[in-house]
């Protein structure tokens, strides 16, 4: 798995009033939230977005999430959400860092890991489908 090209994406973000929880810092809840638009923004760069995963007969839901809260968000800062392939042969999994736009200074760090269903047989595949591989081969 050392060999996997090196695919990323980053979405910019403003932490909003509605991110923030009573103690006037992002609540840790919305967190995932951000990570979603990292990963979509990924899985758009590989041509390999929800529809055309649902489009090739796989669903791919999370199994796994695990987050480190570095530093916290708060109110009108500008982060970077970095989403990074890590492994796509056996399951998809993204490392992602959120960081302080203007100062990279590191807020939280992050992993998913998501496996392919067979959308017709619910079947859980233990390695990832061929269409995956081609996606990412791509970008060798």
């Amino acid at each position: 798995m050392n060999n996997v090209p090196k695919i990323q994406a980053s979405i910019d973000l403003k932490i909003q009033f509605y991110h923030l929880d009573p103690m006037e810092i992002v609540w840790h809840g919305n967190y995932p939230r951000f990570l979603e638009k990292a990963r979509c923004a990924l899985l758009d760069k590989m041509n390999y977005n929800y529809e055309e995963m649902r489009d090739s007969g796989y669903a791919w839901p999370i199994v796994d999430m695990r987050l480190k809260y570095v530093r916290s968000a708060k109110f009108k800062q500008n982060i970077t959400v970095t989403a990074t392939l890590k492994e796509y042969e056996n399951r998809l999994v993204i490392n992602y860092l959120i960081t302080d736009t203007d100062s990279g200074e590191t807020l939280t760090k992050a992993q998913t890991k998501q496996v392919a269903v067979h959308i017709d047989t619910e079947e859980m595949m233990f390695e990832s489908p061929p269409i995956l591989h081609k996606k990412v081969e791509a970008f060798r």
